[in-house]
């Protein structure tokens, strides 16, 4: 029963793969897609995103895979601008810096969680604005073999 959700978390994943690639051909950002200023409140963003989700919803548009597609990528673009970790990293370097980031964090599914997504939209976790830090995007772990005894380790070594 597992490979069915695997290939649909799969499929959701290339979905969002391909609405990446087509809203960067396009020049759309996140903010294009949910028709919000850069510089835009959680709340305009929730907003926003209330009302095209409503319009392009599915259950609204049945058998309408253009209206199917552009309600993915609002949910995409969503995720991304109310998550302030990935929100900073998508301002600051893009599309491809959210990539790595997420790759660094051993995000999975193509980075669509809708559990997120509805729970904020129906009053779940909220939450303002939160001070401003600095996000340090690691690098890849380094593994050195070490020729050490316990004793050596213990005591140290010069």
């Amino acid at each position: 029963m597992a490979a069915p959700r695997r290939s649909g978390a799969r499929l959701a994943a290339v979905l969002a793969l391909l609405l990446h690639l087509a809203a960067v051909i396009e020049g759309k950002s996140f903010y294009d897609v949910l028709q919000v200023p850069k510089g835009a409140s959680e709340d305009q963003i929730k907003r926003s995103y209330r009302k095209l989700a409503l319009k392009y919803h599915p259950d609204k548009n049945p058998d309408n895979e253009e209206a199917t597609k552009r309600f993915a990528e609002i949910n995409n673009a969503y995720e991304v601008l109310t998550d302030q970790e990935k929100r900073k990293v998508y301002d600051r370097y893009g599309e491809e810096g959210l990539k790595q980031f997420q790759g660094g964090r051993g995000g999975g599914g193509g980075g669509m969680n809708m559990q997120d997504i509805f729970s904020s939209f129906f009053g779940g976790g909220g939450g303002g604005m939160e001070e401003e830090e600095e996000q340090i995007i690691k690098g890849d772990d380094v593994i050195v073999e070490l020729d050490a005894s316990l004793e050596d380790l213990y005591m140290g070594v010069h």
